[in-house]
């Protein structure tokens, strides 16, 4: 059973950091793009960063370039995103994301994506 398991969210002010991880059990998603999302209430689910299997290309979205950091360590079936400078527009529950078929590349829509961690709260307080 593959499951995905985000941890790290919490409460934290404007200005400040947090750094959410991504376990991965159940089979490794070392050979493929994986990807955050996030969603606050009543919006969408809105792509937030991915990066590519070996961690050679990252992408983000422009409301969080500059600000978060992907990364991983597929030894360990981990992905990160470090946040800083968080903004009260960050707070929203945050999810990881992985394919069902490997990905070459990274995609920003949520449907190509099967496999959903729980989702982890971040709310950023002014």
């Amino acid at each position: 059973q593959v499951q995905l398991v985000e941890s790290g969210g919490g409460l934290v002010q404007a200005g400040g950091s947090l750094r959410l991880s991504c376990a991965a059990s159940g089979r490794t998603f070392s050979r493929s793009a994986m990807g955050w999302f996030r969603q606050a209430p009543g919006k969408e689910r809105d792509f937030v960063a991915g990066i590519e299997w070996n961690s050679a290309n990252t992408y983000y979205a422009d409301s969080v370039k500059g600000r978060f950091t992907i990364s991983r360590d597929n030894a360990k079936n981990t992905m990160y995103l470090q946040m800083n400078s968080l903004k009260p527009d960050d707070t929203a529950v945050y999810y990881c994301a992985a394919p069902k078929y490997s990905l070459g590349r990274v995609y920003t829509e949520p449907d190509k994506y099967t496999y959903w961690g729980q989702g982890t709260q971040v709310t950023v307080s002014s």
